[in-house]
């Protein structure tokens, strides 16, 4: 057997150790759907709520909410990762969302928020409902 010095072992196990690819799309505007996003269109459908997905709301910075409420100008976001240290909840993500959801409001745009536990549930559609039924 023969003996291998840490830098050959850990160049070894480097070389078989296979990458952790992320899922993500490779073209950073292109977006993956979740199961969450697609179970709440689903739901939106059942409810014949006129909605667009991935819609660009601001045409300079190029921002997209990942749902337009349609003639209701509400805009939904599924937050993911927000017990597992995810881009929503660091410093750098939470404050460019800070921005793009005040801008929102400024063009005058209501911004509504879930997790994905509440998209799970029930509970984001259950909102969503009655918001639009009280906005008639």
């Amino acid at each position: 057997m023969k003996a291998y010095s840490i830098a050959e072992y850990k160049k070894m196990v480097k070389a078989i150790r296979p990458k952790g690819r992320s899922k993500r799309p490779k073209v950073k505007s292109e977006k993956v759907s979740n199961e969450f996003e697609a179970k709440l269109a689903k739901e939106l459908k059942a409810l014949k709520i006129e909605f667009q997905q991935e819609f660009e709301f601001h045409q300079a910075r190029k921002w997209r909410a990942d749902f337009h409420l349609v003639g209701k100008k509400i805009l939904v976001e599924v937050e993911g990762g927000i017990w597992n240290g995810g881009r929503h909840t660091r410093g750098k993500g939470y404050l460019g969302d800070m921005e793009k959801y005040n801008a929102a409001t400024i063009m005058g745009f209501q911004v509504i928020r879930f997790s994905t536990d509440q998209v799970k549930s029930g509970h984001a559609i259950q909102q969503i409902e009655k918001m639009v039924g009280d906005l008639g």
